[in-house]
């Protein structure tokens, strides 16, 4: 796993990652209040772009990547909604199969944007993540998922998605009101930028394409370390 902060720095100090390197994009486990979640999804990628602006980054198909799954092995999604986040949990390496994701994240935004293709890059869609801001580390990049996002298509539509989730979240402690209503404001945030047809939607990413010499990252066995700061 190449985590490379030698290039350029950024204005506040930043070390940026050289385009090729690779990361890993990782989220914890959603915890009830005074509780820090462990890491639970982890996916290794390659760096598109680092600046003061964006970080961008690309996830391949047939990346090993690090899942949740219940204590029994279920897959999350198979369990009823009502119970979904109450029965303990494990987690799972499973292997990337589809189309391979393009993330692009800007600092300080409570929500990154996936862009999705189908297997003839077709371009489908770009998704809002609603997710606590990045926080970078040496080794890659690591937030919490808030279960509500936006689904963004090509004609300009766009659509609320897994409100369902977001609404069960608080029903089970995980969601409390105040960080509820957070995390609606960032989406209506967002819904501004969408309605205004703003960046990234018009920067021309759906036009993008991986470098074919790029390798598939390697999920390193110590996915779920103690991040190490850049700069300590």
């Amino acid at each position: 796993m190449t985590a490379d902060t030698t290039g350029t720095t950024g204005g506040a100090g930043t070390a940026h990652w050289a385009p090729g390197s690779h990361i890993l994009w990782r989220y914890r486990g959603n915890t009830r209040p005074g509780t820090e979640g462990r890491i639970h999804i982890c996916r290794p990628v390659t760096v598109v772009e680092d600046t003061d602006e964006l970080l961008a980054v690309w996830m391949a198909p047939g990346t090993d990547c690090v899942k949740p799954v219940l204590a029994d092995g279920t897959p999350v999604h198979r369990e009823p909604l009502a119970t979904r986040y109450t029965k303990p949990r494990a987690t799972s390496v499973t292997r990337w199969f589809g189309p391979g994701v393009l993330k692009l994240a800007r600092p300080g935004d409570p929500w990154s944007v996936w862009l999705f293709w189908d297997l003839d890059w077709r371009f489908r869609n770009w998704y809002v993540n609603l997710e606590e801001p990045l926080a970078r580390w040496a080794g890659g990049v690591d937030s919490e998922d808030h279960f509500l996002d936006i689904a963004v298509y090509p004609d300009r539509s766009w659509e609320w998605k897994d409100e369902d989730e977001f609404a069960q979240a608080q029903r089970a402690g995980l969601m409390p009101a105040d960080r509820a209503e957070r995390v609606r404001a960032a989406g209506r945030a967002a819904v501004e930028l969408i309605e205004a047809w703003d960046a990234p939607f018009t920067a021309g990413w759906e036009g993008w394409r991986p470098d074919p010499g790029w390798t598939v990252p390697e999920l390193p066995g110590d996915w779920g370390r103690t991040p190490t700061r850049i700069g300590a």
